[in-house]
């Protein structure tokens, strides 16, 4: 443990001054203020909205365990409770800042609030059934798996995809900010970077997943596997006669069904398709459109093996530095 400081020192010693400094800037910094408006919502309770809804969509697993036929209509049915009500007041809180109506609470916005925490609700059977084919689809394409459990509990990649189908039913209902607070949370957990509004199918397998990035307008299809360090971006962000960007256009590539990218690969663009079948090969470099069961792949670098205790090294009869 540290000594404490003498008795006769100032700990706070210049401490007001730099409060004053401080808060002057929220006059003529004021873009990154939020001060004296509407409450946003809270990433604490989103991240509670989130473990209540693991709860659900995979019980037995995550929170409380002790499911039998018998009880578990009652557990779940409180925790849908609770989540309802939790994710309702942050559609709430997402919604009513932007609300021009009042400037206090919105009766109008929270109805809506309600209505669509019991919207997303409805969706959780579906929700599941997708979940399911990308377990089985992770497990199918992995041997190192040794059961589903292990893929629910521990794969990065199923928790980035399962955050990213939550979100992206708020995003499709134009919940604002909530869907983006969500995905980001997961690629804080995961190093796996799936926008909301990305469109994916069934069966979806992301293995290891570190550094992958599905960007908003991507379209995925059915049967896709893709593997780290994936890029799905845009090639160039167009811009308007003010220098503005362009937003709402189609930036990020199509991938059909049943299509395998490997490790490193980059697709950029919105005109970028590949055809349904086909396979994208390590580290490829993809701005183009390819047909359906095509296979990309760079070509096989030379390797250079030497002895290290030649007196010559071949970069040296090749010029290399």
């Amino acid at each position: 443990m540290g000594r404490p400081m003498p008795a006769e020192s100032n700990p706070d010693r210049g401490i007001p001054e730099i409060i004053d400094d401080i808060v002057q800037t929220y006059d003529a910094i004021s873009r990154i203020n939020h001060l004296g408006r509407r409450a946003l919502p809270s990433r604490e309770a989103v991240g509670e909205v989130l473990d209540g809804l693991r709860e659900i969509l995979y019980p037995g697993y995550f929170g409380r365990r002790n499911f039998t036929r018998e009880n578990i209509r009652f557990h779940i049915g409180d925790r849908i409770w609770q989540v309802h009500r939790l994710l309702g007041e942050q559609v709430y809180l997402s919604i009513v800042h932007g609300c021009r109506h009042t400037s206090g609470q919105c009766h109008t916005c929270a109805d809506v609030a309600t209505d669509l925490a019991t919207e997303f609700l409805r969706r959780i059977p579906r929700l599941r059934e997708l979940l399911e084919g990308d377990v089985q689809a992770l497990y199918d394409g992995d041997p190192a798996a040794k059961g589903l459990e292990e893929i629910i509990f521990s794969y990065p990649g199923l928790e980035a995809v399962t955050v990213y189908r939550i979100a992206h039913e708020l995003w499709e209902m134009r919940v604002p900010l909530l869907p983006r607070i969500m995905t980001e949370m997961a690629h804080s957990a995961t190093g796996i970077d799936i926008h909301p509004g990305a469109r994916i199918g069934r069966r979806f397998f992301i293995d290891h997943g570190t550094g992958v990035v599905v960007g908003e307008t991507t379209e995925i299809g059915d049967n896709v596997k893709m593997y780290q360090g994936v890029t799905l971006g845009a090639l160039s962000f167009p811009k308007d006669e003010k220098g503005e960007l362009i937003r709402g256009r189609k930036r990020h590539p199509t991938v059909g069904d049943n299509v395998t990218i490997y490790s490193g690969a980059t697709l950029l663009g919105g005109e970028t398709v590949v055809g349904a079948g086909s396979t994208i090969g390590g580290n490829v470099w993809l701005t183009h459109s390819v047909p359906p069961n095509a296979v990309v792949m760079i070509e096989e670098p030379a390797l250079l093996v030497s002895d290290k205790a030649a007196k010559t090294h071949p970069k040296d009869r090749l010029g290399g530095g």
